[in-house]
């Protein structure tokens, strides 16, 4: 009646060596390392680099516990702060030789202790947040103003377009503000563009200006699209960013309408950490003057021209190019290095549809001209390149002339680099020590170990050896969650431990149930084995039932909370599943070891059974036969 079958005792088995595994690594702690990523999106970071790493650390004296190259950055972890300091100065001094062009980002870190046969089993330690680990938290301010000045820009460029298109003539398009101003010579042909304008850019509201033109307004909702559009990409841009340099874990997410919160727990370093949010590139094509004007103004004897700029085509010198932008990044959809018909290096473009009409328009009207591709890094515009256009461009086009095959990988790298809707600005900054994370952490454990030894003492003392079956099950229930956590690579902040807790509380309320029950069965005559048997089955209904409706408000909880809701959520749903397993499987799998190998049982150490009185059992019974 109350034996399990091998099997079941071998998943327990299994279930618990596991659960030890996977939460062993939480229990190494952390130790200092020094990270090394690229500053630029065409220096790369190899096996080479990892030797050049590991030589200026020889040269300096230095011994790691290891360097590693993991996935886009070096990591080398140290055994003491003093000796990751030195290794960081020591490694900037190295490969960045311009302190003000520096070409890789050394920053301070932090890595697991955990031994090395542990990450071989993919053993590793739950990430922690930024209250817990340390890190760095910025509050970042984005130009909703820029964003919607961009999208007038490139209605202009969409009006003009489509009028073409409709053989509409006008007598000049131009931005007013964030206006799109247009003007006719004859009220006819103004009237004929109102339709089209109407039926082809819904998003703008058109009326009739004084001069006989008219002018272009964005509409509120339209207005709203551009600056969630631009939020959203910015916070994918990011993530892309940050997501590259290896940071465990980074917290980016929206913040009320226009701003956005970015926290990199374990990056200690402030500057360095700017350096990492700032790497986002903006990309552009614009057209090169190439008049006399612009030779002029490069030679040196004249003044750039009026409505364009200089900037420095990489390898080739200075270079004017024109302010109007034709497309952005925002079209691009990808890019590859290949090969062109002459078996030449070259780059492969490919762009939406709008770009493809922008591109297709503007190609046709400058056969044999140059066009500039402009890549704005931290503030700064360099020309990538800046090819002829031989013919016609569609969606499709390459990029080919003098250049080598890295020279046209690194190209494509940079193309593809994730561009900003708008431009933004740090307004907040904080910096979490990793010396108050230790305190919190402290405080975590030692309330999760007071509340689980309270719990035990208690359940031990009123249920006695029951109490202690249900103990284990909690300690089982509590290495369960952890390494579930540990194996999602979950990050636990504090509202995260505070659901640990609360899983203690809720998980031995199902023991709780079941040994009431055994107690209930006892009472009402019932043999010991037979208790056991019909305390579990008959408690099992209700354990269920309040589970699965406090399931259902953590998963509501974490499908429409955010940050440290989302994080508790987590847990407590988490929670509520091991505890099922544990209090349920785990604790009568502990009764059917001591008691299932008894065939006759005259007691049970469940506490004190309380047995009516004869006087009571009788009025019972008769208030039963009376029903």
């Amino acid at each position: 009646m109350n034996r399990y079958p091998l099997w079941k005792y071998a998943i327990l088995v299994v279930a618990m060596l596991v659960g030890l595994i996977y939460t062993l690594p939480n229990f190494f702690g952390e130790a200092p390392a020094v990270q090394i990523s690229s500053a630029k999106v065409v220096v790369k970071v190899d096996d080479e680099l990892k030797k050049r790493v590991e030589a200026t650390l020889a040269a300096a004296k230095l011994t790691p516990d290891y360097v590693q190259l993991e996935g886009t950055s070096i990591k080398a972890r140290f055994a003491d702060t003093d000796t990751q300091i030195k290794a960081k100065d020591a490694i900037v001094a190295d490969l960045n030789k311009d302190p003000a062009d520096p070409s890789y980002i050394v920053a301070l870190n932090l890595l697991s202790r955990s031994p090395q046969w542990l990450s071989a089993l993919h053993a590793f330690p739950m990430y922690l947040g930024l209250d817990l680990r340390g890190g760095v938290h910025f509050l970042m301010q984005v130009d909703m103003k820029a964003a919607i000045t961009k999208k007038a820009d490139s209605l202009v460029g969409d009006v003009r377009t489509l009028l073409r298109d409709k053989n509409i003539r006008h007598a000049g398009i131009s931005r007013d503000g964030n206006n799109v101003a247009i003007a006719f010579r004859e009220p006819a042909i103004r009237a004929q563009a109102l339709d089209v304008l109407k039926s082809g850019l819904p998003e703008e509201i058109w009326t009739e200006s004084a001069d006989g033109g008219l002018v272009g307004t964005l509409s509120p909702a339209a207005m709203k699209n551009v600056q969630d559009v631009a939020l959203k990409q910015n916070i994918q841009t990011l993530h892309n960013r940050v997501n590259e340099l290896g940071v465990a874990e980074p917290v980016i997410q929206q913040q009320g309408a226009d701003r956005i919160v970015v926290q990199l727990p374990g990056v200690q370093d402030t500057a360095k950490a700017k350096d990492i949010i700032g790497r986002t590139a903006t990309l552009e094509l614009r057209m090169v003057d190439d008049s006399a004007e612009a030779q002029a103004a490069l030679a040196g004897s004249g003044p750039v021209p009026f409505g364009t700029e200089r900037y420095i085509d990489r390898g080739h010198g200075p270079i004017i190019v024109k302010r109007q932008v034709i497309i952005t990044g925002d079209n691009l959809e990808d890019a590859q290095p290949g090969f062109d018909e002459n078996h030449q290096p070259a780059v492969h473009l490919k762009v939406d549809a709008k770009g493809a009409r922008i591109m297709k328009d503007t190609s046709r009207e400058n056969i044999n001209k140059r066009m500039a591709i402009i890549l704005f890094e931290k503030g700064k515009g360099e020309v990538v390149t800046a090819p002829n256009i031989r013919s016609e461009i569609s969606d499709r086009f390459q990029i080919s002339g003098a250049m080598t095959a890295q020279e046209a990988a690194d190209t494509a790298l940079l193309l593809r680099a994730g561009s900003l809707a708008a431009p933004m600005e740090i307004i907040e900054e904080r910096t979490v020590g990793p010396s108050l994370g230790r305190e919190n952490i402290d405080k975590g454990v030692h309330s999760v170990v007071g509340g689980f030894v309270a719990v035990a003492a208690f359940m031990c003392l009123y249920y006695m050896l029951f109490g202690a079956f249900s103990a284990l099950a909690l300690g089982f229930n509590l290495l369960l969650l952890v390494a579930v956590l540990s194996m999602l690579q979950a990050t636990l902040s504090l509202p995260g431990i505070a659901a640990i807790a609360l899983v203690l509380g809720m998980a031995i309320d199902a023991n709780v149930l079941i040994n009431e029950r055994i107690r209930e069965e006892l009472r009402s005559g019932a043999s010991a084995q037979a208790a056991i048997n019909l305390g579990y089955e008959r408690a099992f209904g209700t354990i269920l039932d309040s589970n699965v409706t406090t399931l259902i408000a953590g998963v509501a909880l974490l499908a429409f909370g955010s940050g440290p809701v989302k994080g508790f959520a987590v847990v407590h749903c988490l929670g509520i599943l091991t505890s099922m397993f544990s209090s349920v499987v785990f604790s009568r799998a502990l009764a059917n070891l001591w008691y299932g190998r008894q065939k006759k049982l005259k007691s049970l150490s469940i506490g004190q059974v309380w047995k009516p009185t004869p006087d009571a059992a009788a009025d019972a019974t008769q208030d039963a036969t009376k029903a």
